[in-house]
């Protein structure tokens, strides 16, 4: 077994792109200076406002979306589902009742095209 580090054998361990490889292992006055000459960023009040003000705008665009989502769904898309069953309710039931009433017999050769006109119909005032 050899002794060597792993960061020793493996080249990509020692030049990686956030790691720059140390010849000192010296933890004095200079590497402080190192990390007392970086540039710092503080978070002021000025950022908070900011921060917070961009959070309140995104909750405003969040609110009006579900608001107009609503609207959709109320003012179109319950109304046509809501004709469009009623209707398709109304013609099973008058279906049913001539059966029952009178011997007749209620075929309809297109099924396809029914449905075709139920949409246009339940549409059609919307």
């Amino acid at each position: 077994m050899s002794s060597a580090s792993p960061a020793g054998d493996n080249p990509s361990f020692s030049y990686s792109a956030y790691m720059v490889p140390s010849t000192q292992n010296t933890y004095g006055s200079e590497s402080d200076d190192d990390i007392a000459s970086l540039p710092s960023e503080s978070t002021t009040d000025s950022d908070l406002e900011t921060l917070s003000d961009d959070f309140s705008d995104a909750e405003a665009e969040w609110r009006e979306s579900i608001e107009q989502l609503e609207l959709l769904l109320s003012m179109v898309l319950v109304p046509f589902i809501g004709k469009y069953f009623g209707r398709k309710c109304a013609y099973w039931g008058w279906t049913s009742f001539m059966q029952w009433k009178y011997p007749v017999e209620v075929v309809m050769r297109n099924p396809a095209a029914f449905k075709a006109a139920g949409i246009i119909e339940a549409a059609a005032t919307i």
